[in-house]
């Protein structure tokens, strides 16, 4: 896998990945990790398992950081990892939160009127 290539990503704060490859499969893989854990109907599960699958794949199929960098189409490659860890951080939450489970009471009828 090819390493850090430049000196800078042009980005105030952040700094340049020492090993993106393997710091995004960590990422990648702790996400799944957590995923697995919530209901398979869930739908924060189906769709980011569909995101991160789709990104995980292209990580470990192309080994050049620039052609990642280009194929996952979401900024430097450093701002990806960004992504991942606030990805990661949400799963955690909504492992929490438990959004899939009903209401604890049921909602004021005129909840979403507007203007009241």
């Amino acid at each position: 896998m090819a390493g850090a290539l430049r000196k800078s990503t042009g980005l105030v704060g952040l700094a340049v990945a020492e090993n993106p490859h393997e710091r995004l499969r960590i990422l990648y893989t702790k996400i799944l990790g957590v995923l697995q854990n919530m209901p398979k109907d869930a739908a924060y599960r189906k769709y980011t398992e569909q995101t991160i699958n789709q990104r995980f794949n292209l990580v470990q199929s192309e080994t050049d950081v620039q052609k990642l960098q280009d194929k996952l189409n979401s900024g430097h490659i450093e701002e990806v990892i960004v992504q991942a860890e606030n990805e990661l951080s949400l799963a955690r939450k909504m492992m929490q939160w438990k959004p899939w489970e009903p209401l604890i009471e049921e909602p004021p009828s005129d909840q979403w009127r507007w203007p009241i």
